[in-house]
């Protein structure tokens, strides 16, 4: 049993803090991206990809278009995140969390490092202003999928 002193490690401890810094971008950025260019047939090619890193609190919904890769798993797929992106046109792959205090910009800083490692200038990795709650606060079900009140009015 570990002491008060021998304190557990955090979960991304094993894979080290990222080298890159990484910028934000606003959710009115992303609302207006999202809104101008609405998912629907094959010929829609967004120049982002969203990326939810949340794992157990994804209650409540999600941004419209996002995928879920929780922050976890991340470092150990960065380079099949960047295959993916290279390959559909990505310029910038924004990741979120909760409010983006830690899993968010980490998971950005990790594949910002990957780009910045295999030399990739036409892709950034950034992360949300104020990650889905800062959303919430802003916009409500604005631009969400699977939106559920009652989880915010928990929250």
């Amino acid at each position: 049993m570990a002491t008060t002193q021998e304190k557990e490690a955090p979960w991304w401890a094993a894979f080290g803090e990222p080298k890159a810094k990484v910028g934000s971008v606003p959710a009115s950025t992303v609302l207006a991206d999202l809104e101008a260019q609405p998912l629907g047939g094959p010929n829609v090619k967004r120049r982002f990809l969203l990326v939810d890193v949340r794992r157990t609190d994804y209650e409540g919904g999600t941004i419209a278009s996002s995928i879920n890769l929780p922050a976890h798993t991340i470092y150990q797929t960065r380079a099949i995140i960047y295959q993916l992106c290279k390959q559909a046109g990505v310029e910038q792959i924004i990741f979120y969390c909760g409010s983006c205090g830690g899993r968010g910009p980490r998971a950005a800083g990790w594949v910002q490092d990957y780009l910045d490692e295999v030399g990739e200038k036409d892709i950034k990795s950034v992360y949300l202003e104020g990650g889905i709650k800062g959303w919430v606060a802003a916009y409500g079900s604005r631009g969400m999928e699977f939106f559920d009140e009652k989880a915010w009015a928990k929250k």
